[in-house]
């Protein structure tokens, strides 16, 4: 558990596991983003335990106590589409709106991936889409780059996948 104080309050990061009521909670907001977006929600097959240590995680930043935002990765392995073994996937990337603009989505994202490199794991891969250019300005603004398309939306033209490598862990 880490917390920071900002001038908007205490952001504490918990590692929940995806099962959690909270985390439940904010997946469901996230899925209605994407009908909003998109016109449906994301069909990615996801369970609890994919996001269990060693073979993934999740977290949810809280603000004040209250949950504003979250995101998970899970290990993948070798396999179709330019999948490597050492890949973690990162999945339900998401800040409610209220609490858009404070940095909560590079703060998650920067502690995923610590956590995917201290767990052995080197690289990070996404899919996001044209609908979300914030999502894709902050990957891009980290160090994310186009790669193969993979996962359900591989053919879908509204898919972008990205990636990037991880340095070792310390």
């Amino acid at each position: 558990m880490e917390s920071t104080t900002t001038v908007a309050g205490t952001v504490e990061f918990r590692v929940t596991g995806y099962a959690h009521p909270d985390a439940q909670a904010l997946s469901a907001e996230v899925q209605q983003e994407y009908v909003r977006r998109y016109g449906d929600p994301d069909e990615t097959v996801l369970h609890a335990d994919d996001f269990e240590a060693p073979a993934g995680l999740f977290l949810i930043a809280y603000l004040d106590g209250r949950p504003v935002a979250c995101g998970g990765w899970r290990a993948k392995q070798a396999g179709p589409d330019g999948l490597r073994d050492g890949d973690v996937e990162l999945k339900r990337m998401f800040v409610v709106p209220a609490a858009r603009g404070r940095g909560l989505a590079r703060a998650v994202l920067r502690r995923l991936e610590r956590t995917a490199a201290e767990a052995g794991r080197t690289r990070v891969i996404l899919e996001t889409g044209t609908e979300q250019p914030e999502a894709v300005a902050l990957y891009q603004s980290e160090g994310y780059a186009a790669i193969r398309k993979f996962g359900i939306y591989r053919e879908h033209p509204q898919s972008i996948c990205l990636g990037k490598e991880l340095p070792a862990a310390a």
